[in-house]
C-alpha cells in the first residue's frame, strides 16, 4: 500500500462522513421521501464493547452495543417496522401494505451477536437473522481477515510469500501494519482463495498464532447455535461452507457451498434455513450465476452487501437484495437517519 493509497482511503472515509453529515444536518431526506423506498436491511458483523483505539484494520466490521441501540431507536422513530428478513418477499408483495420495514442481519456467527447484540434487540422486540458459515462453526476454516489483523499486530517483521516469493513485511509503524494487512487482503482477492488462506494460516502458525483458535474464540459453536435457536427473535441463514468468493469457483463447488451449508445449518438449529448471504457480497463476489444458484438451492431470499434500499423492484430478484452496512467508522444516530433516508445511495 503506497502513501497515495492511504491518502485515497482517508479521503474516501472523509467523503462518506461528509455526505452523511450533509444529509443529516440539512434534513434533505424529508425533501425526497421516495429515496427511502420500502425500508432497509442492515448488515452487521461484530457487536462488542468499544476497544482501545489503535490499529484496527477490521474496525469497520465492529459496532458497540450502544450504537446498535441507537440504530434500533432511530429506525423505530423513523417509522420503520421490524420484520424477519425471511418474511420480506411476502410483506413487500402485499400491495395494500404501504409500511416501511427494517431488518437486522448479522454475518459470520460471531459469539458477541448472542452476548451483546441480542440483549439490545430483545429490548426493542426486533428480530434478527444470523448467517452461519459451517467451516467456522466446525473450526475447519479460518477467518483470514482476523488472522491477518493478528499478524499485522506482531512486533517484528512478518515472513510470508504472497505470490512473488518469500518476503519480510516490516511492522514497525502504523503505515507498515496497514501495508501488511492490505497486501494480505490483496493476495486473497487475486490468488486462488483456498491456497491464499493456507499460506496465511501457515505464516501465522510459524509465528505462534493459531488461526483456528481465533475462530474458536470469536464464533459460536454448534451447541451455542442450538441453544440460541430457541429464542423466538432469532433466525439462522446460510453463509456457505468456507466463506469463499463464489464468483471465483466452479459450478460444482458453487452448488455444494450452497446446498451443504443449508444442510449444516439444519443440523445445528433443527430447521432448514430460508435465507442466504453471499460471502463478501460485492459485485465481484456475486452475479447472476450465483443468484440463480441460490434460488435453485431453495433459498427464498438472499442478500448481498451492495448498498441500497428496499424498493418494489426488489421483488423481481429476491436472491439479490441490497443491504446497508452499519459501519464501525460511522457510529452516530444522525448517520443512521441519513442512511435510512436512502439519499446516500440515490446519487451514488
Amino acid at each position: 500500500m503506497t502513501a497515495l493509497d492511504s491518502l485515497k482511503n482517508t479521503m474516501k472515509y472523509a467523503a462518506i462522513r461528509a455526505g452523511l453529515e450533509l444529509v443529516a444536518l440539512t434534513g434533505a431526506g424529508r425533501l425526497f421521501p421516495a429515496a427511502a423506498g420500502r425500508g432497509v436491511v442492515f448488515t452487521l458483523h461484530h457487536v462488542r464493547p468499544r476497544r482501545e483505539q489503535g490499529f484496527a484494520p477490521n474496525g469497520h466490521l465492529s459496532v458497540t452495543p450502544e450504537f446498535l441501540a441507537d440504530a434500533a431507536e432511530t429506525a423505530l422513530a423513523e417509522g420503520l417496522v421490524p420484520v424477519v428478513l425471511e418474511d420480506l418477499p411476502v410483506v413487500l408483495a402485499d400491495r395494500t401494505d404501504s409500511r416501511r420495514f427494517v431488518c437486522f442481519t448479522f454475518d459470520d456467527g460471531y459469539r458477541n451477536n448472542a452476548e451483546h447484540a441480542l440483549p439490545v434487540l430483545r429490548r426493542y422486540g426486533i428480530p434478527a437473522t444470523i448467517f452461519i458459515t459451517a467451516g467456522f462453526v466446525e473450526r475447519t476454516r479460518s477467518m483470514w481477515w482476523e488472522t491477518a489483523e493478528a499478524l499485522s499486530l506482531l512486533p517484528t517483521p512478518l515472513s510470508i510469500d504472497l505470490g512473488d516469493g518469500p518476503m519480510n513485511l516490516p511492522l514497525q509503524s502504523k503505515a507498515d501494519r496497514i501495508n501488511a494487512f492490505v497486501r494480505i487482503a490483496r493476495f486473497v482477492a487475486t490468488a486462488e482463495e483456498d491456497h491464499a488462506v493456507d499460506v496465511i494460516d501457515a505464516a501465522a502458525r510459524a509465528r505462534g498464532v493459531d488461526p483456528l483458535a481465533i475462530v474458536d474464540r470469536l464464533v459460536m459453536s454448534a451447541t451455542e447455535l442450538r441453544t440460541l435457536a430457541a429464542d423466538p427473535l432469532v433466525r439462522f441463514g446460510a453463509h456457505t461452507l468456507s466463506h469463499v468468493n463464489l464468483r471465483r469457483i466452479g459450478e460444482e463447488r458453487l452448488v455444494r457451498e450452497l446446498k451443504c451449508s443449508a444442510d449444516a445449518v439444519e443440523r445445528y438449529v433443527g430447521y432448514r434455513p430460508r435465507a442466504f448471504a453471499y460471502p463478501y457480497g460485492f459485485p465481484g463476489a456475486v452475479g447472476e450465476r450465483e443468484e440463480r444458484a441460490a434460488a435453485n438451492a431453495g433459498f427464498e431470499v438472499a442478500v448481498t452487501t451492495q448498498p441500497g434500499m428496499l424498493c418494489p423492484a426488489a421483488l423481481k430478484n429476491v436472491t439479490a437484495l441490497k443491504r446497508v452496512s452499519l459501519n464501525g467508522y460511522y457510529q452516530k444516530p444522525r448517520y443512521v437517519r441519513s442512511l435510512i433516508s436512502g439519499l446516500p445511495f440515490k446519487f451514488a
